[in-house]
């Protein structure tokens, strides 16, 4: 999960313009929403994630959306951006779930790659990230996802989109995995998956603008897991294939110049 959102400013060009001088945004906020457990599992757990995000001025992207993961825009032409991105990976254990005995845990770490959007129309965003684990896992993690979004009042948005990520082995592995050693310990039948698609689905929010300062949202995704997901004995012997999640979340905005 997105602990946080990070958008800012592609760095300027013009020679002796530092980049960090002049009007910026912070966004502090919280986000409450029920999830699965872990991926691939069928009991939901609630949990609270901070929100932050922090960019210029003047800067403001078209649309965003709670599954961009933190980025740092390094083209950027209104109607395509490029740059650098990052996510948080959170371990997990058997003290998550019980599920869990006997496997491999995930170590805290995170994932770093770039990321890529365009708008092919006013109403439509598609976006990719790729990225490479570090600590967590030692695989490739794709995301791809268009969102089309309209303002049905002056102050609220309505969005919605198909999304899909696609994994490398060693990915699936650290997830999904059951190494014939773990067999007796865990209770599941060894498994050692592929790399290749891992889910499809779809998500939608409606975000409402209470104030210059204060945006609220409502927000619901679905996701199926796919070929080597779907098909590791963790998924079939004790979790769902199908995985959905449904929250709210609510953030501030302060402003402040840096000379």
């Amino acid at each position: 999960m997105t602990a946080a959102a990070l958008l800012l400013a592609p760095v300027p060009a013009l020679a002796g313009d530092y980049f960090w001088s002049g009007d910026w945004y912070l966004k502090v906020g919280a986000a409450g929403f029920s999830a699965p457990r872990y991926e691939g599992a069928k009991g939901h757990l609630f949990q609270i994630t901070p929100l932050i995000s922090l960019g210029k001025a003047g800067s403001a992207v078209r649309f965003s959306s709670r599954n961009d993961n933190p980025s740092f825009a390094l083209i950027d032409s209104g109607a395509f951006r490029a740059g650098a991105t990052g996510k948080l990976i959170m371990p997990r254990d058997e003290d998550d779930s019980a599920d869990l005995k006997g496997l491999t845990p995930v170590k805290f770490g995170g994932e770093l790659g770039g990321f890529a959007e365009v708008y092919p129309t006013d109403f439509l965003r598609v976006r990719g990230e790729v990225r490479r684990g570090i600590r967590s896992h030692d695989g490739v993690v794709a995301d791809i996802a268009a969102d089309a979004f309209v303002d049905v009042l002056p102050n609220v948005r309505v969005s919605a989109g198909p999304r899909m990520t696609l994994a490398s082995k060693d990915y699936m592995q650290a997830y999904y995995g059951v190494k014939p050693s773990q067999v007796a310990a865990s209770g599941l039948a060894a498994y050692d998956p592929s790399g290749g698609l891992h889910s499809v689905g779809v998500g939608a929010a409606i975000t409402w603008q209470v104030s210059e300062n204060i945006e609220t949202s409502a927000f619901a995704e679905y996701k199926r897991l796919m070929g080597p997901a779907a098909d590791s004995s963790l998924v079939k012997q004790r979790g769902d294939r199908d995985q959905t999640l449904i929250g709210v979340a609510a953030t501030y905005r302060f402003g402040f110049t840096v000379p």
